[in-house]
């Protein structure tokens, strides 16, 4: 694990220097933000190839931005992504899209369409002038809908869907890409606690079969089952990243949300299992309490 005590990193100490970067996906001296509020700053990280990785960390501290980032939907404001040995930014939209899935934390689709149609657009990278639509994409649509059970909707509206159905739906067409790199933004965001477990094992499963997954997650216990590397983050920082037993311990989580709490065993995997404590409430929510009454 690597763990940052320092608020502001001191470029000249070995400490805050970025990792080998053998990894296809990485990150050097990254600043990130928008309309001129800077989100992430100076920030090193790698990606491990073949890994599962899972950004934790509070709200807004930095954890979509930086996918984000790594994603190329934003451009630095300075530092650089560096993905498959070339600057991000200087990589065609449409190749990077080859190559990496993303699923946004936010996703609009057009106004009547299906399911079919939508995760079909999964496709749309691989389409050209002299490539059109081919049995290959025929098969990589049925078994996204397939892996995330989805295929009894597929010509039904996407407006018509709950939101738990919809964001299975957006995980199919980020699958139908057929991307070896998944990004994704909050994928368990709206479903209830049994289709984000399916959905968390078919993530790992096709981690198994040697795909890099990087996560947002605000689910502790999600990223310590699943994950095999966790980028812990707070106010736009990495505060420490490495296996799970390394960075979510009892110490780390309270520094990281401010939340009392106690790490045991997981009965099941033996990993880490966070347990919060009860955390007394501030003077303001007490006030607020009172009026209540």
């Amino acid at each position: 694990m690597r763990e940052h005590r320092s608020p502001v990193p001191d470029p000249s100490s070995d400490r805050h220097r970025p990792e080998p970067v053998d990894a296809r996906l990485h990150a050097q001296d990254l600043t990130l933000g928008y309309d001129h509020r800077t989100i992430v700053e100076g920030l090193s990280t790698r990606i491990p190839d073949g890994s599962f990785t899972v950004i934790i960390g509070p709200n807004a501290c930095g954890k979509s931005t930086l996918l984000r980032g790594l994603s190329r939907l934003i451009a630095p404001e300075a530092g650089r992504v560096v993905f498959d040995g070339k600057e991000i930014t200087r990589i065609p939209a449409k190749e990077v899209a080859r190559r990496l899935g993303l699923l946004p934390q936010t996703a609009l689709a057009p106004d009547g369409i299906t399911v079919a149609d939508l995760v079909a657009r999964g496709r749309y990278p691989h389409q050209g002038l002299l490539r059109q639509w081919s049995t290959a994409d025929e098969h990589a649509v049925r078994d996204a809908l397939a892996a995330t059970g989805t295929a009894e909707l597929a010509p039904r509206r996407v407006d018509e869907l709950s939101g738990g159905q919809r964001q299975r739906v957006w995980v199919a067409m980020v699958l139908a890409q057929n991307t070896d790199l998944l990004l994704l933004d909050e994928p368990t965001t709206f479903l209830d606690i049994a289709h984000q477990v399916e959905l968390m094992e078919l993530f790992a499963q096709l981690n198994r079969e040697g795909r890099t997954i990087v996560a947002v997650l605000h689910d502790l216990n999600h990223a310590a089952r699943y994950a095999d590397h966790i980028i812990a983050m707070r106010d736009g920082r990495i505060l420490a990243e490495g296996p799970p037993a390394d960075v979510v311990t009892s110490e780390l989580v309270e520094r990281i949300y401010d939340l009392p709490n106690v790490v045991i065993a997981d009965p099941i995997t033996g990993g880490p299992l966070v347990v919060p404590r009860a955390a007394p409430l501030s003077q303001t929510a007490r006030t607020a309490t009172e009026r209540m009454r």
